[in-house]
């Protein structure tokens, strides 16, 4: 058996349940990895490795007697720290809330504690989640584990920097503009962002309650397939949720591609692309289309016009959501969020709305435009991770302009409120990972985790790991 901090969480998972691992070795393999990774990542926020050896010395005990929580029994996990568990604590990456201790738990956590994962602690992130880039001024920034000098992509920082580390098996992230996939971009793993209303958030740090999104920072689409499995469905704490039917993601992971037709956009996002990032597109289309993809050409409505309104929604909303903390504590602020903060109270009601009104018909107009296609291939970013000097614009007048380039490609899809798939699908020259996102239809998630599975079985990118300088 290799290491087990290296195996994916569907190999874990199966390990302990055989009991060819006990939850104590994989536990301890993994807090032996973050002890040597964790000064050079800073990818967690707190490390709680007496309580999770003592959590798995009591799942190995329960499983000798047979008894099983459920498909993540054993398995050592740490998510971003915006996801309520009652009794710990909860900064959202924050000065404000940095001694917040709620007394319920999210969902999402929940379901994932329900099925048996034990808690190794919480995973950093950008404060309050707005941000792409991973800049923390409260925390110190999360490093890259390829190269530690570059950004690791935000605001789902640690959960990226953490799994590509293998420092945690998979991690929770959130997705309002970006935050699963730019962090699945840079650090070479693989992000889900799902429908809206596919997982629940409560209990979840909201940042723009019509933007945001839950899902998993992984390996391989499949263990990705195994958590949305376990996470999705109607929720009474959540109104938002779909009571639509969950179906078996992990049964659509085996499946070829043949018979799927995935679309490539004329424009947009195959704009003004970095070299190498273009010709990694080039070889993951010819690579899906080797393993019995139909690859067509697809015109897309202008997404220039919906990454500007999925902008305007998450100022506002965002702006909403922290103006009394704005009021009367503007000083806990970092200077940058406070800033993009305090642009969202200058926006125009009449403006929001109609942004909101325009959601439908965009969404209708996309529908069309990608009927009878199965999924739309796009870089997830148009670059590869830029250093943590060049991307430290503060509060300046470049910041902006940073943040809009960064995320360019995921903003439209928020919007849209689809899923998409960021898998890894190659590596610069400079050894610097790039990701492909994977654009499907509402709630159609099994068909994206299918087109990534396929393509992992093809490829090697998801499996290989940085090494410790």
């Amino acid at each position: 058996m290799s290491e087990p901090a290296l195996m994916s969480l569907v190999a874990v998972a199966k390990a302990i349940a055989e009991k060819k691992v006990s939850s104590r070795e994989v536990t301890r393999a993994v807090l032996h990895r973050i002890a040597e990774w964790q000064p050079r990542l800073n990818a967690y926020m707190a490390i709680e490795s007496e309580e999770a050896l003592a959590a798995a010395d009591a799942a190995d005990a329960e499983l000798a007697k047979d008894n099983s929580r459920g498909a993540l029994h054993g398995v050592p996990l740490a998510h971003k720290d915006m996801y309520y568990d009652a009794g710990k604590v909860v900064t959202c990456g924050s000065l404000i809330r940095r001694d917040f201790v709620p007394k319920t738990t999210s969902t999402a956590l929940q379901r994932l504690k329900d099925a048996g994962q034990i808690r190794l602690g919480s995973l950093q992130m950008v404060e309050f989640a707005f941000g792409p880039t991973g800049h923390n001024v409260h925390y110190g920034a999360v490093r890259n584990p390829w190269n530690v000098a570059h950004i690791t992509g935000g605001s789902s920082s640690g959960s990226g920097s953490a799994v590509a580390a293998r420092l945690t098996f998979a991690a929770l992230g959130s997705d309002t503009g970006g935050s699963i996939r730019m962090p699945a971009h840079f650090c070479g793993v693989t992000g889900l962002k799902t429908t809206v209303g596919r997982v629940s958030r409560a209990g979840a740090m909201p940042l723009s309650q019509s933007l945001d999104t839950v899902g998993p920072l992984a390996q391989t689409a499949e263990d990705c397939a195994l958590l949305l499995g376990l996470m999705a469905g109607a929720d009474p704490e959540d109104a938002t949720t779909s009571t639509l039917s969950v179906p078996d993601y992990l049964e659509a992971t085996g499946r070829s591609l043949k018979g799927l037709k995935i679309g490539v956009p004329t424009a947009f996002y195959v704009d003004d692309l970095d070299p190498e990032v273009a010709t990694i597109l080039d070889n993951t289309i010819r690579t899906l289309k080797s393993e019995g993809a139909e690859i067509v050409k697809v015109e897309l409505p202008d997404h220039r016009q919906l990454s500007a309104a999925s902008q305007l929604v998450l100022a506002a909303e965002a702006a909403a959501f922290h103006k009394r903390w704005m009021i009367e504590r503007p000083q806990d602020y970092g200077a940058q969020v406070l800033m993009r903060l305090q642009n969202g109270l200058t926006i125009p009601a009449v403006s929001y709305l109609e942004a909101m009104r325009w959601r439908g018909p965009a969404l209708a107009a996309h529908n069309a435009a990608v009927s009878g296609i199965d999924a739309v291939i796009a870089p997830s970013a148009p670059v590869p991770a830029p250093t943590i000097a060049e991307s430290d614009v503060g509060n300046g007048p470049g910041a902006e302009a940073v943040i809009q380039r960064l995320t360019r490609f995921t903003r439209p899809v928020n919007y849209l409120g689809v899923p998409s798939l960021s898998i890894p699908s190659g590596f610069t020259r400079a050894g610097l990972p790039v990701g492909m996102q994977l654009i499907g239809r509402s709630f159609e998630e099994a068909v994206l985790l299918r087109i990534g599975a396929a393509f992992q079985r093809a490829t090697d990118y998801h499996a290989r790991v940085p090494k410790l300088a």
